[in-house]
C-alpha cells in the first residue's frame, strides 16, 4: 500500500468516529469512544504467533460532565492527526503538546497526557504513531558495519545509497520512519546492543568486520524506529537478531523483551515493531559465575521487576528458561553490567565473550 493510498484510510478512519460521534449528540445521546485496554493484562503470548497479541478487553470513553475534558483533547488531537495526513507534515510528539495550548480549555498540562491520548487513538484506530502523523523526539538508533542503507533524496526522490561502513568513528543513525527504507548487505547477523558505550567499543575495534556482521545500538530500550528497522532488516535478509544487553532484570524485560515481543502498551502494532527471531547473548547470571565478573547488589527495584514480570509477564510465564534465570540472580542477589568484561581487559568482549557465546547456543536465553 503506497504512502497516499495509508493516509486516505487514516483519513477515512477519523471522519467515521467523529462522524459517529456527531450523530449520536444529534439523536440526544451521549457519544462513545471505545478503545482496546494497553498493558501486559490484556496480552497473550505465543511461539507460533512470537509477539503480545491484544486480548478483548476494551474501555469506552463516555462524554459525560467528568470526562469532557478528556474526550475534547481527544478529539482535538484527532483533528490535528487529520491535518498533519491531508498536508502531508508530521509533528513530534512534543510539538502536539505545543499545539494543544491554542486549545482553551482543551489544553494539556503536560505532556505525558497528550502522550496517553495519543496512544489511545493509535489503538483505537488501529494504526502505529507514525501513520497518524506524529513522530518521536529521539532517535532510532546508531548503525555500523556491513550494511548499505537505501534512502530517498528528499528533493529528487532518486534513491539514496547510505554505505555504514564509511562513517569513520560515527555511525549512521536510524530516522523516525523506516518503512521507505531497504537494504543490501553481505553480513551473517545483526547483533543489537543495549549501551552506547558498548557500541562505540565495538565499532571502534572494527568488530563488525572481523564477525561480518551488523552493529546496532539501542541505547537503552529500542525505539519504535529501531526496533522496526532491526525487524525489516532481519526478514529482508534472513539475518539472526542476537541481543546483548547488561545482566539484570531491567536489560532483560524492558529492553530484551521489548525489541522481541513488544510491548503491553503498544499490543495492537507488536505484529510488525517487534523481532519474534531474536535471542539474546546478552550477561545471564550463569555467565557471572562463568567469568568470574565483578557485580552490584540488587537494588529493591530489581526485586520488584523479577516479582512482577514472574506473575505477570506473558512472555517469562512461557518459558522457563527466563525464570530458572530470574530465579538464580535473585539467589546470588547481583546483577552485572556488560562492562564489566574490562575487569579482565578492555577487548575482552569483543575478542573473548562474544565469539564464545556466539559458537555456544545452548548458553542463549530464548
Amino acid at each position: 500500500m503506497t504512502k497516499k493510498e495509508t493516509n486516505n484510510q487514516v483519513v477515512l478512519k477519523i471522519k467515521d468516529i467523529t462522524k459517529g460521534i456527531y450523530n449520536t449528540i444529534l439523536l440526544q445521546k451521549q457519544p462513545q469512544m471505545e478503545m482496546p485496554i494497553r498493558s501486559l493484562n490484556n496480552v497473550t503470548y505465543s511461539d507460533k504467533e512470537g509477539y503480545f497479541e491484544l486480548l478483548d478487553k476494551t474501555k469506552t470513553r463516555t462524554l459525560t460532565a467528568s470526562t469532557i475534558k478528556t474526550f475534547a483533547q481527544t478529539l482535538r488531537m484527532m483533528g490535528l492527526s487529520k491535518d498533519l495526513v491531508e498536508t502531508n507534515d508530521m509533528a513530534t510528539k512534543r510539538e502536539a503538546y505545543y499545539v494543544s495550548k491554542n486549545w482553551g480549555e482543551a489544553r494539556f498540562k503536560e505532556q505525558p497526557e497528550s502522550d496517553s491520548v495519543m496512544d489511545d487513538i493509535e489503538a483505537m484506530m488501529g494504526v502505529n504513531r507514525e501513520q497518524i502523523g506524529f513522530i518521536p523526539e529521539e532517535k532510532g538508533g546508531a548503525v555500523a558495519g556491513e550494511l548499505i542503507v537505501i534512502d530517498k533524496d528528499q528533493e529528487t526522490g532518486k534513491d539514496l545509497e547510505i554505505d555504514c561502513t564509511r562513517f569513520g568513528s560515527g555511525a549512521y543513525s536510524v530516522p523516525s520512519s523506516v518503512e521507505h527504507l531497504s537494504f543490501k548487505t553481505k553480513a551473517k547477523f545483526v547483533l543489537a546492543i543495549e549501551t552506547s558505550g558498548m557500541f562505540e567499543r565495538l565499532n571502534k575495534h572494527g568488530y563488525w568486520k572481523k564477525a561480518s556482521c551488523i552493529l546496532v545500538s539501542m541505547g537503552g530500550v529500542p525505539t519504535r524506529a529501531c526496533r522496526r528497522f532491526i525487524r525489516k532488516l532481519a526478514d529482508e535478509h534472513k539475518l539472526p537478531v542476537y541481543v546483548f544487553t547488561d545482566g539484570d532484570p531491567y536489560g532483560y524485560f524492558n529492553i530484551y523483551r521489548t525489541l522481541k515481543v513488544g510491548s503491553g502498551n503498544a499490543a495492537h502494532i507488536n505484529e510488525f515493531f517487534c523481532v519474534p527471531s531474536a535471542k539474546f547473548i546478552g550477561v545471564t547470571p550463569q555467565d557471572i559465575i562463568d567469568y568470574d565478573l565483578p557485580t552490584h547488589p540488587l537494588k529493591e527495584v530489581d526485586y520488584k521487576k523479577m516479582k512482577d514480570v514472574i506473575k505477570n509477564d506473558p512472555f517469562c510465564q512461557h518459558y522457563k528458561e527466563w525464570q530458572k534465570a530470574l530465579e538464580q540472580m535473585a539467589k546470588m542477589k547481583v546483577r552485572v553490567e556488560q562492562q564489566a568484561f574490562s575487569a579482565k581487559s578492555l577487548n575482552y568482549v569483543l575478542e573473548t565473550y562474544l565469539p564464545e557465546k556466539l559458537s555456544n547456543p545452548k548458553k542463549w536465553l530464548p
